[in-house]
């Protein structure tokens, strides 16, 4: 069995809620990498070796484990801890779409024009929507790629607009084969 397994794919390609969904089957915790990010959700990041070790601790202390949400970069150092990556991609106008509803779901009308939080999301739905186009220097299709290319270990892609049913499936599918 995989024991150590990473989702990673864009903002609202649904990694994270694979991830939820997929350790209420299986005998794995569920960290989210949003969590060792942020030291204030989505506004304050945190130190780089503090989210590292912090999410170091955990991984070495709670397998098996999901770690859902991209690491590229700042996580590096933890590549050759997984034994299962699994990539979603999704169209453009559904991830946008998706988006658009959780930020709303988030900040309600505040996000809205003339809301205290509208250009703060307009600027995250601007830097989410370059994934499918923008070169390594941001988080895209193109770094992801990039970091696929030097893993170790096994690749699931799960690719299309699939619900997310379809996409345990898929997973556990390939676990058991």
């Amino acid at each position: 069995m995989y024991r150590r397994i990473h989702i990673m794919g864009a903002s609202g390609a649904g990694t994270s809620t694979l991830g939820q969904v997929l350790a209420a089957r299986l005998p794995h915790v569920h960290l989210d990498s949003d969590d060792y990010f942020w030291e204030q959700k989505y506004s304050k990041q945190s130190v780089v070796a503090e989210r590292l070790r912090r999410l170091r601790t955990d991984l070495e202390q709670q397998e098996p484990w999901i770690l859902s949400g991209a690491v590229c970069g700042w996580g590096d150092p933890l590549r050759d801890m997984f034994d299962l990556v699994i990539f979603l991609w999704i169209p453009e106008q559904v991830r946008l779409e998706r988006l658009r509803a959780r930020e709303y779901e988030r900040y309600g009308d505040e996000s809205l024009p003339g809301g205290d939080k509208y250009e703060e999301v307009q600027q995250f739905m601007a830097w989410a929507a370059l994934y499918d186009s923008a070169g390594p220097e941001v988080r895209s299709r193109t770094l992801h790629e990039e970091w696929i290319a030097g893993l170790k270990c096994n690749l699931v892609r799960l690719e299309g607009d699939l619900t997310v049913e379809e996409r345990v499936n898929a997973v556990l599918q390939y676990m058991s084969g």
